[in-house]
């Protein structure tokens, strides 16, 4: 049952301060000096920690949906950069508000979990031993969030501050100094650590009564096995950490308590109904309206609705879905070339719901044999296939009545922050990297993703590559396994290509195309090289922060 994220903390934020680094205040009338008296308490404010994941200008709608748009697979629907597409595009400024949004959401919950990691500290003696032992579990978990949440600040804006307690938040903005990037990995490192020496695994989880989208021991050996390729890659270029993401990804592999669900599709059935399974799914948030309609206050997000599949609203049956996140059609080609791989078309939908019908799009299929006999010429056909969206989030498809929410705009849809799959690619790119060429272990880790994504068709062996051959089939493993699930960006450049890869598309898309007027690829207009790699700093903390310096070319 999906009850994490209904929670409100007793213990709220409000904008005290005029940074991210917000202040608290009390929504209630309970002194936070006379709570936490026992572990139930403190789940109770744990939560509120957990929360901070189901934010719009988090995982509900800008860190899975927008900021991740603007790369050789995805692109924002339209021509244009008017309105929401201006970020996307890579068309925005420092001012814009998405920008803002993610980056206070995301001191919101480090304050959370700061507060909560204090708070607990303090009491935590004064519990039974039972209540201890949960206690130092929920701390466990606390620094596990605050990590993902500075992981998600330090990858995409680079230059950020270090709170490491909520005194830190109540200094005055011009005291406020960004740290380097190494401090803020090592800061997470520590934590991370802390997780995994402290934390059981999910299915041996016997302190937790509920352990539904909670973190475990595997999520947070997962978690930072991805911070090290991360933190090896650019900007940081720390390359000795490809050997400690190898040697954290083989712990979790060789422990035996997670694995590949054996069908592909069943991941995203699992995500659209809020089913947990943990076999796979190392973090994933939750989310779940609890009326129908979806208010403000409602965890509910746009997972779905914004990356799913074009609908048209149905009264009392269905919401629309807009499917403002395109497929590039240049993904769509290369794709075409493995015939065998089962993953293409459960992540590629060619197809729209137009009110009681499946429309297909024309010339769809990789023969053009669904075509119609009076079919329309090529030129038609091309502007259709830049509509093709990401199809694993097909509501239509695979939502059951009893997670249904009739909305245009929101869903209860499920969002994967981490699967073991990723996990499995990472350990093989780690291995690839530190050793100077592929390892056994390495094919046996890409080759048992590529295996599930065959469902028994043959040909998903690699063998026979030398490093840089290996890196290119880890590279395009990625793609294709993690297709739209928000990583495609951040990979892209923490390889140190993302500039490259947007210039390529676009002169792949300029090849294929052969019809009247432009193809839509807006992002290749306004990325700029050494600016695009992060997200500038809010001007809005750049005024109040003195000390701050903003990243280059913003």
């Amino acid at each position: 049952m999906k009850r994490i994220y209904i929670y409100l903390a007793l213990c709220s934020i409000l904008a005290a301060s005029c940074t991210g680094f917000l202040k608290e205040e009390s929504r209630t009338e309970i002194e936070k000096s006379t709570f936490l008296q026992d572990a139930s308490e403190a789940e109770t404010v744990l939560l509120g920690a957990y929360r901070s994941l189901i934010e719009e200008g988090t995982y509900a709608l800008n860190l899975s949906i927008m900021f991740s748009m603007g790369t050789d697979i995805s692109q924002v629907e339209g021509s244009t950069t008017e309105n929401w597409r201006i970020t996307p595009t890579n068309a925005f400024p420092a001012t814009q508000s998405e920008v803002q949004e993610s980056w206070q959401a995301l001191y919101e919950g480090i304050y959370r979990a700061n507060d909560f990691i204090e708070r607990c500290a303090a009491k935590i003696e004064d519990w039974t031993p039972e209540d201890r032992n949960k206690g130092v579990i929920y701390i466990a978990e606390a620094r596990a969030l605050r990590a993902l949440y500075y992981f998600e600040l330090v990858r995409r804006w680079g230059n950020i501050p270090l709170m490491t307690s909520t005194a830190q938040s109540e200094m005055h903005p011009s005291t406020f100094v960004q740290a380097a990037p190494e401090d803020v990995y090592a800061f997470i490192e520590e934590d991370l650590l802390y997780a995994v020496e402290t934390l059981p695994f999910a299915k041996d989880d016997t302190y937790r009564k509920d352990n539904s989208y909670r973190i475990s021991k595997g999520a947070a050996m997962g978690l930072l096995t991805k911070v090290y390729a991360t933190w090896a890659g650019y900007p940081v270029q720390d390359h000795s950490k490809w050997e400690a993401a190898a040697k954290m990804a083989q712990k979790l592999i060789y422990s035996g308590k997670h694995d590949l669900l054996p069908d592909y599709q069943t991941l995203w059935k699992n995500t659209c109904n809020g089913i947990w399974d943990p076999t796979e799914s190392l973090i994933e948030v939750s989310f779940y309206s609890p009326t129908t309609g979806g208010g403000n206050a409602d965890p509910c997000g746009r997972i779905g609705k914004w990356n799913g599949v074009k609908t048209t609203s149905v009264a009392g049956v269905r919401g629309r879905c807009a499917a403002n996140m395109k497929v590039v059609h240049s993904f769509v080609i290369d794709w075409r070339q493995y015939p065998e791989d089962g993953r293409r078309d459960l992540s590629v939908a060619n197809y729209q719901y137009k009110d009681d019908y499946i429309l297909l799009a024309r010339g769809s299929s990789d023969t053009d044999a669904s075509a119609k006999a009076n079919d329309e010429d090529q030129s038609k056909r091309q502007k259709e296939k830049q509509n093709y969206t990401p199809a694993k989030w097909d509501i239509v498809k695979y939502v059951n009545e009893s997670n249904n929410l009739i909305n245009d705009d929101k869903s209860n849809v499920n969002w994967y922050i981490l699967r073991y799959s990723d996990v499995l690619l990472l350990y093989a790119e780690a291995l690839n990297e530190w050793k100077g060429g592929p390892t056994a272990d390495a094919y046996a880790a890409i080759n048992k993703v590529r295996a599930r994504g065959y469902a028994g068709n043959g040909g998903y062996e690699l063998s026979g590559l030398d490093q840089e051959g290996f890196r290119e089939a880890v590279r395009q493993e990625r793609a294709f396994e993690l297709a739209f699930e928000g990583h495609r960006r951040l990979d892209l450049v923490r390889w140190g290509i993302y500039y490259e890869t947007i210039q390529e598309t676009d002169a792949k898309l300029n090849s294929w195309w052969e019809s009247d007027g432009v193809y839509n690829y807006v992002v290749a207009k306004h990325t700029v090289k050494g600016k695009h790699e992060l997200l500038p700093i809010p001007q809005r903390e750049l005024d109040l922060c003195r000390e701050f310096t903003q990243n280059p070319n913003w």
